[in-house]
């Protein structure tokens, strides 16, 4: 049977059109509502805290000024993270963080993680790791490399998008996600996968 469609989040539409005309408790509503991911977004994109709320009441500025230009063709949540998206990339490329990153990794052999791999199995693919462990490693990754990942394979964007966005080509996009991943399997396969010592020992005192 085919999952209902959602259906649309009434508050929400009204409390666009409200914003639409300078309501102050409208935008307020937005905010409180979409916060929390934008953030989220944000943080995992720039892999920094400090750097992630600035960002975060950026995106939130500009959708203050930009709401007029919403016409509702798709979510707003979409349209509101596509938005955060640029800004974190615009920061990115002005810091040169994102530039120099998928410069350096373009430069690598695109086989040099694979050899690494002696066979081991996809542990992000079989869910063999928690989700916590699993946010640490991509928060380990060089930023050009977590910045497509976090685009392509979290937020869904088509490497078409992604070239676009970033000023790079179809096929360095589809690469540096290639890459993110291997590199990303080798983190996970580093960590342990039981307790450490200390918290081993604390286990038992606790018995």
């Amino acid at each position: 049977m085919n999952p209902s469609p959602e259906v649309p989040d009434s508050r929400e539409a009204n409390a666009i059109e409200e914003a639409k005309k300078g309501s102050a408790a409208a935008f307020e509503y937005l905010y409180e509502k979409h916060k929390r991911r934008v953030y989220s977004l944000c943080l995992r994109m720039t892999g920094d805290t400090a750097e992630a709320e600035d960002l975060t009441q950026e995106a939130f500025l500009q959708m203050f000024r930009k709401i007029g230009t919403f016409r509702g063709e798709s979510a707003f949540s979409t349209w509101l993270h596509r938005l955060a998206v640029n800004l974190v990339l615009m920061r990115l490329r002005k810091k040169n963080v994102l530039t120099s990153s998928l410069d350096e990794a373009q430069g690598q052999d695109p086989g040099e993680n694979r050899v690494r791999e002696y066979g081991a199995a996809d542990v992000v693919l079989t869910g063999a790791v928690d989700r916590v462990t699993l946010e640490r490693a991509i928060e380990a990754l060089p930023a050009g490399y977590r910045t497509i990942f976090h685009l392509h394979d979290v937020e869904g964007y088509e490497h078409k998008e992604i070239a676009g966005m970033i000023g790079c080509s179809v096929g360095n996009s589809k690469s540096q996600l290639h890459k993110a991943r291997m590199k990303l399997r080798e983190l996970l396969q580093m960590r342990p996968t039981g307790p450490s010592e200390s918290e081993a020992e604390t286990e038992k005192e606790q018995k």
